[in-house]
């Protein structure tokens, strides 16, 4: 029987997933290995983390632990799912909808109860979504309807809402 060494392993099909995780949430993050190493000051080393990355190296769970906070993310987060399947991005949502993204860098600089309700709202799409940029949210249809109970507004002008507030994203040249 062959002895692992837990942090050299031959590249297992479940590491190889981990490490497609870990790649996903750093490139959402816009980070490259070296943008990583510099702003952790060297405890995750370009190399090392690309390692984890291509399943040729496997991560402890503190390591993953750390890292999962170094993205702000939850640990869960960081590992594979089998439903992992991303829808395609276009205009409008499954029902037909128009889509609104939402700038959560804006929105984490309000406070108040209704901010701070979407905020979590929001944080809770973003887990689901698996989606961890961080920056911007798209939201879809099904979503508005919460938006606009939480800010007392008809659900056709959650849009115009979130715009008076200058919380929609709207992309440079756009």
């Amino acid at each position: 029987m062959r002895e692992f060494d837990d942090d050299d392993i031959s590249s297992s099909p479940y590491s190889r997933k981990v490490g497609e995780r870990l790649r996903v949430i750093r490139r959402q993050k816009r980070l490259s290995l070296q943008d990583v190493e510099a702003t952790s000051q060297d405890e995750f080393k370009a190399s090392v983390l690309g390692a984890y990355e291509r399943g040729e190296r496997a991560i402890s769970v503190p390591r993953l632990e750390r890292l999962a906070s170094f993205y702000s993310v939850p640990v869960d987060q960081l590992l594979p799912r089998d439903d992992q399947t991303v829808a395609a991005d276009s205009g409008t949502d499954a029902a037909g909808g128009r889509k609104m993204a939402v700038d959560l860098v804006k929105l984490s600089q309000l406070s108040g109860q209704p901010f701070e309700m979407l905020a979590r709202f929001l944080r809770m799409i973003q887990v689901q979504r698996q989606d961890f940029n961080g920056k911007v949210l798209t939201v879809r249809g099904d979503d508005t309807r919460a938006i606009a109970a939480m800010l007392d507004v008809p659900v056709d002008q959650v849009g115009q809402r979130l715009d008076a507030l200058d919380l929609l994203f709207h992309p440079v040249g756009g």
